[in-house]
């Protein structure tokens, strides 16, 4: 799916020899912020020079990037990151290589590559930075550029939340709020595929709940619930033949967290992995005395620290196996990036309850 087809050297004396995979701009489109704050007011999209490749760099042209909710923390300043201001948004995302330097050895032009740390800032049409600051995607034959870019955060922690916490098997059950976000679909389809079922809890305050709920159905999720609806009669009687839940998911904290605890099994474990209602987890103290559950975080970036770079490459080549297995989908909508398009797609990914679909950002 190559782009570019002429490969060029040229030796410059500051640069050394740099290998072109056709031409390289002199600007970058940019979506840069000098301060921390509303995404929507600091944000802004600016022309900017584009330097060579230099010994040990690459320069690339992103394809898609999305708009993560963690991208807006960090924006904000409340979120954990290692951006120095000022900044450039955007931390996931697909690029095309189109020159290295003399000292890269492992990435070539040409190559599809995504980023391998944090804070990259991939809200831009071109990049030259360290070569180590990407990995080279493996093959990824029959998967669409806008997947690619969007596999690295949401689909791989639903990849560990499901991989790393209970033991799961085919017939047992696990329960997760939130359960409309790409990771919240990402769960539904990677469990069905290992014959576990979801109870999927949303809010039922949506608009369009029932177009919701079919949706979710057909990505394979077992059973779909309103947020008003877990602590009724009705809810324990829809679920009481099934086994209870190893694992329960929580993205959003406040009272549907503590219901899914009420209802884990025996020394079962809740994840908790977001926080999107801004409320904390309350838990019932006979949850731990007569259940003995188990109380976790997870958060990616971590994983990845810990993991090192060859964890974030065996867990996207898992996920792009998934998807060439036609295993799981992804739901995404993609907006144009100029200074007229990219508010909108800002907006859009900053207001969940107007969009389920991931905001992508598509590069010309």
């Amino acid at each position: 799916m190559s782009l570019f087809k002429a490969v060029q050297s040229v030796t410059t004396p500051a640069f050394g020899l740099v290998r072109f995979y056709a031409s390289v701009p002199a600007q970058a489109t940019v979506a840069r912020y000098e301060k921390n704050g509303d995404p929507e007011s600091v944000v802004k999209v600016v022309k900017e020079s584009l330097k060579p490749a230099g010994q040990n760099e690459v320069t690339v042209k992103f394809l898609f990037s999305p708009i993560n909710p963690a991208d807006l923390g960090i924006i904000r300043g409340n979120y954990p990151s290692s951006v120095t201001l000022p900044g450039v948004g955007g931390s996931e995302g697909v690029a095309e290589v189109l020159s290295v330097g003399a000292g890269v050895k492992d990435v070539k032009a040409g190559d599809l590559v995504v980023p391998s740390r944090q804070g990259v800032g991939t809200w831009r049409s071109h990049a030259t930075v360290k070569a180590a600051d990407f990995i080279v995607v493996p093959n990824a034959k029959g998967v669409k550029p806008e997947y690619l870019a969007t596999l690295s955060i949401n689909p791989a922690t639903a990849l560990r939340l499901l991989e790393d916490f209970e033991t799961l098997k085919s017939g047992d059950t696990i329960i997760q709020n939130g359960a409309n976000s790409m990771v919240g679909l990402s769960v539904i389809q990677l469990a069905n595929a290992r014959g576990i079922k979801t109870i999927n809890i949303i809010r039922r305050s949506r608009t369009d709940y029932a177009e919701l709920v079919e949706r979710m159905k057909n990505y394979g999720a077992f059973i779909v619930v309103g947020d008003d609806y877990i602590r009724t009669k009705e809810f324990r009687d829809l679920i009481a033949d099934l086994p209870r839940p190893k694992l329960a998911l929580n993205c959003t904290g406040g009272g549907t967290a503590t219901e899914m605890t009420r209802l884990l099994a025996p020394g079962g474990t809740l994840v908790t992995y977001g926080g999107m209602s801004l409320k904390p987890v309350t838990v019932p103290t006979s949850a731990f005395i007569f259940n003995d559950i188990k109380l976790r975080g997870f958060w990616l970036s971590k994983y990845y620290e810990q993991n090192g770079v060859e964890a974030r490459k065996k867990t996207l080549s898992q996920l792009i196996g998934l998807i060439q297995s036609e295993k799981l989908r992804l739901w995404t909508e993609t907006h144009g990036f100029n200074a007229t398009a990219f508010p909108t797609a800002l907006h859009r990914a900053a207001n969940s309850n107007m969009r389920d679909r991931k905001v992508l950002l598509q590069f010309e």
